[in-house]
């Protein structure tokens, strides 16, 4: 069973130590890169079963972007597609024998969540410019500056909170009834495990394009207002 405080040392680099955590979260990356280098070398204009898959993915993540942003699609994909595969396959890693998911760490969700806040930043600012993703923390008056900007933080917070939250507990359920129970009475409850790291994922995804729906919309908003003002 792990601990939220304690990752093991794997190996040092001279003498900075890499963590349980960094491993899976770098293999992750490192299959999830090659995975997507070979399926997208092999593209055809009848798909088979993989590229099928794949466009299936990022079908669906376009008509969920559409719905929750209502904007298109293009420049948001490569950030909400990435965000969602990273978390699912890293909730989904603990069916691997010995590799424990790096979202049931502190760091690696903290990484993930500042992620979404520095990328609310980032396309506020493109909707808006500086000026505009500023001015929106004044909406509906000034008086409001020190609130809005207090929510910008907490709600990055609460991703982090959500997301360990969740798949810390199921790490723990399961790793208590299988030191009690033995090795099959887990397996129902390591399926729901995997399904609440599937709808964990979903929801993360979710919320980052609600943050940053709201960043567009309120920037673009106060740009406009500028120019329309005399």
């Amino acid at each position: 069973m792990i601990s939220p405080l304690g990752d093991p040392v794997v190996f040092y680099v001279g003498e900075l130590p890499v963590r349980q955590a960094v491993v899976a979260t770098w293999g992750i990356m490192l299959l999830l890169v090659g995975g997507g280098v070979f399926c997208t070398s092999r593209l055809r204009l009848v798909p088979g079963r993989m590229q099928a898959a794949l466009e299936l993915i990022v079908t669906a993540v376009d008509e969920q972007i559409r719905e929750t942003m209502r904007v298109e699609p293009g420049p948001y994909r490569a950030f909400i597609g990435t965000l969602f595969v990273f978390i699912f396959a890293a909730n989904w890693s603990s069916l691997v024998p010995g590799v424990e998911p790096p979202t049931a760490h502190l760091e690696t969700d903290a990484a993930l969540a500042l992620l979404v806040f520095l990328a609310v930043i980032w396309f506020g600012v493109r909707a808006g410019g500086v000026r505009g993703y500023l001015e929106s923390f004044a909406f509906p008056n000034p008086v409001m500056i020190p609130l809005n900007f207090v929510e910008t933080l907490t709600r990055t917070f609460s991703l982090l909170v959500r997301l360990f939250g969740n798949v810390m507990s199921g790490v723990f359920v399961v790793g208590i009834v299988l030191s009690l129970a033995g090795l099959l009475m887990p397996i129902p409850l390591m399926a729901l495990e995997l399904l609440t790291g599937a709808v964990q994922a979903y929801i993360f995804a979710v919320l980052a394009m609600v943050f940053i729906a709201g960043a567009v919309a309120q920037s673009h908003l106060e740009t406009q207002g500028g120019k329309d003002s005399p």
